[in-house]
């Protein structure tokens, strides 16, 4: 009651709940551009409100009277700890595993996980260093990151790709093979299936995954490989 009493602390508690949810705007904002599954809505929850649950974890330490008759030892940020480690929960279901073992979500989970931090840090009192990680994490995802695709190593700029192909005749899977590598592209797996349906002609699936850089538009190159007169058929999923 002490605390609530206190009205010298409110414009503090309310400076630091809004900052939090400016930063996690930041972060929420660029997750929606991305049309990520989690945006601006659950970023400002989850900073918000962990830095609530920070101001009061702090507050609350230090509102137990002490006694002489027992030590009484509490941690400020006991409440923070389990924030952290809660949070969790959310990012994993983030984290979406595809039918071709393609993992996806780990930067979205990563943003969860980083807009409650932001909450604990504006919550604990430090504006400036969790205003700076903001800064610094949207300028490596938007900067960096984008440049190193463009003008970065070879392997930085490689993007993988899954293709099915549907071959009329098995002796050109060899001459498929050397085509698409011709294309900038080193396979990193190959799966064949023969494909037997009654009264027609045998087929065979190739399912390849690959790294590529490609040299032409994905339209462009759909055509080409479409064009081969022993291929039936192409699918074609670039992971970017």
């Amino acid at each position: 009651m002490e605390w609530i009493a206190n009205g010298e602390m409110y414009p503090e508690v309310l400076i630091k709940i809004a900052l939090a949810l400016v930063l996690s705007l930041v972060i929420g904002v660029e997750r929606e551009i991305k049309k990520k599954p989690i945006g601006l809505k659950t970023s400002a929850v989850i900073a918000t409100f962990s830095c609530l649950l920070t101001v009061v974890s702090i507050e609350a330490a230090y509102l137990v009277p002490a006694r002489d008759d027992i030590n009484v030892t509490m941690d400020p940020l006991r409440l923070a700890a389990q924030i952290v480690s809660g949070i969790g929960f959310l990012g994993a279901g983030a984290i979406l595993r595809k039918d071709n073992d393609n993992i996806t979500g780990l930067t979205t989970a990563a943003m969860i996980w980083g807009a409650a931090s932001i909450g604990i840090a504006v919550g604990a009192g430090f504006y400036i260093e969790a205003a700076f990680a903001v800064l610094s994490v949207m300028f490596v995802i938007e900067v960096i990151a984008p440049l190193l695709g463009k003008f970065g190593p070879k392997r930085l700029r490689t993007k993988d790709a899954a293709f099915i192909f549907i071959l009329t005749d098995m002796m050109k899977i060899e001459d498929l093979i050397g085509h698409l590598n011709a294309e900038g592209m080193s396979i990193e797996n190959l799966r064949i299936r023969k494909i037997v349906e009654t009264g027609k002609p045998l087929k065979h699936e190739l399912d390849i995954r690959l790294t590529a850089l490609p040299k032409k538009k994905t339209s462009e190159l759909y055509i080409q490989l479409s064009s081969l007169p022993y291929i039936e058929s192409v699918e074609i999923e670039l992971f970017i």
